[in-house]
């Protein structure tokens, strides 16, 4: 059960995920879950239809009724788990991975994720071969996409007029939103789209729809300029997350992002929580206090923000990375709130995005996130530690280890599934701060 992962399900095809492991996995989800109905949506991954037949093949099998949405986004998923009253949801997605992999992206009922026990159950009821059950069958609930766009076109407000340039990646984003577009614009929105690489198409021809990576953004930068638009949007393959670009093609760091949105939903929600991570943090922290919010930081991961939204009561949580999660969205993460969210926040300031972002960048520059492959995190930690942790004025082990300075502070963490440090510095207003600590702890990390 190797594509088993923390917090999903992902391999290369035909060596870690193929058609018989998506069937098994399906049928161990029905029993360990119990759902008598299931969600079932996929990405447009050439291999995704038949993967999604069979997930649907082994939930039939035990029993389940598969409500199915054919074609959508994650984020579809997770609304028809909770607005069907479903025992649970899967998405059939390796969002941003190289074209020859899959997986699948589970939650239970009202969209929750599954606990780490309940993910423990499944690898292991995976491995068996159940007796199969009758009363499983398959509804077509595609209609259910015209109840999702009511709600998101209800979430985000008054938009426009504005020019966006949206980037689908030909990912699954296209036709969820053209049916958002038509939605937002029967309540008066004013969006002027200019679409690129809007159909989709598994054999991604424009490249593996993942902005996150800098050498993926540089045609959308482009696109953006010559369109003339005020707002850029890159979406990635199951579009639970979107990229945004300013109108003269600049990218907009993932904090920077978090910080707009916190100021978004604290004008809707006076003194309301924010939930973030604690990799770069200092943009979002002041602009919350600004804002008269509270900030409340969680561990990096949807399991851990979810959680922390829920406890807290807040009506955003925001991750780097640019995962999104809004209270009145089941605390689940949206690429498609976002954007929309910051359109209407340019359009009640009054400011460009490039002005939003200048200012987020002048007075918060940070490092992006710096990977060192080691042979052993906890030493390399604990050596930076020992040199740094003395001069700092704190120190956090609320995911890694930050170290506060004053006048900047950084964030290392070991990744879950690779060999590797991740190293993020940010300061206050001096990017020469920056630099220098990295050129420091480069030294320290590689020493």
């Amino acid at each position: 059960m190797s594509p088993f992962k923390r917090y999903d399900i992902r391999g290369r095809l035909g060596v870690d995920f193929d058609d018989i492991v998506a069937h098994r996995i399906a049928q161990a989800f029905a029993r360990v879950t119990g759902a008598g109905a299931v969600v079932l949506a996929r990405d447009s991954r050439e291999s995704s239809p038949a993967l999604a037949q069979a997930v649907g093949a082994g939930l039939v099998a035990q029993g389940v009724r598969v409500l199915d949405l054919g074609l959508a986004g994650t984020e579809e998923m997770y609304f028809a788990t909770a607005h069907l009253g479903a025992g649970g949801g899967i998405m059939v997605t390796a969002s941003h991975n190289p074209r020859d992999y899959n997986g699948m992206k589970l939650v239970g009922p009202g969209a929750v994720p599954l606990s780490d026990a309940d993910f423990v159950r499944l690898k292991t009821a995976s491995a068996a071969d159940p007796d199969r059950l009758p009363g499983g069958c398959v509804q077509d609930a595609s209609a259910t996409r015209a109840a999702y766009v009511a709600h998101v076109a209800g979430l985000v407000g008054p938009v426009g007029p504005i020019r966006v340039l949206v980037n689908a990646g030909n990912g699954a984003a296209g036709p969820t939103l053209d049916a958002l577009a038509e939605g937002l614009a029967a309540q008066g929105a004013q969006l002027d789209l200019v679409r690129m690489h809007h159909d989709p198409d598994g054999s991604f021809p424009n490249g593996v729809p993942n902005p996150l990576l800098p050498e993926n953004r540089p045609a959308t930068e482009a696109a953006v300029r010559a369109a003339g638009v005020d707002m850029g949007v890159a979406f990635d393959g199951d579009f639970d997350r979107c990229f945004l670009f300013d109108g003269t093609g600049g990218f907009l760091d993932g904090e920077h992002v978090v910080a707009l949105l916190a100021q978004a939903a604290l004008a809707q929600h006076p003194g309301a929580a924010i939930v973030h991570d604690p990799r770069v943090l200092w943009a979002v922290q002041d602009t919350v206090a600004r804002a008269g919010g509270r900030s409340v930081l969680a561990p990096t991961g949807h399991v851990f923000l979810k959680a922390a939204m829920r406890e807290h009561g807040a009506v955003y949580g925001g991750e780097m990375s640019a995962h999104h999660y809004f209270r009145d969205f089941l605390c689940c993460d949206s690429g498609m709130i976002p954007w929309l969210l910051v359109a209407g926040l340019m359009g009640r300031t009054g400011h460009s995005l490039a002005d939003l972002a200048s200012r987020l960048r002048r007075d918060h520059p940070s490092s992006g996130e710096v990977n060192f492959t080691v042979p052993d995190a906890a030493a390399v930690m604990a050596r930076v530690r020992a040199t740094l942790a003395p001069q700092a004025r704190s120190e956090d082990w609320t995911d890694g280890l930050s170290l506060d300075f004053g006048d900047w502070r950084l964030n290392l963490r070991a990744s879950n599934t690779e060999p590797l440090l991740r190293l993020n510095v940010e300061a206050r207003g001096d990017a020469g701060l920056v630099a220098a600590g990295v050129a420091r702890l480069r030294a320290l990390i590689e020493g």
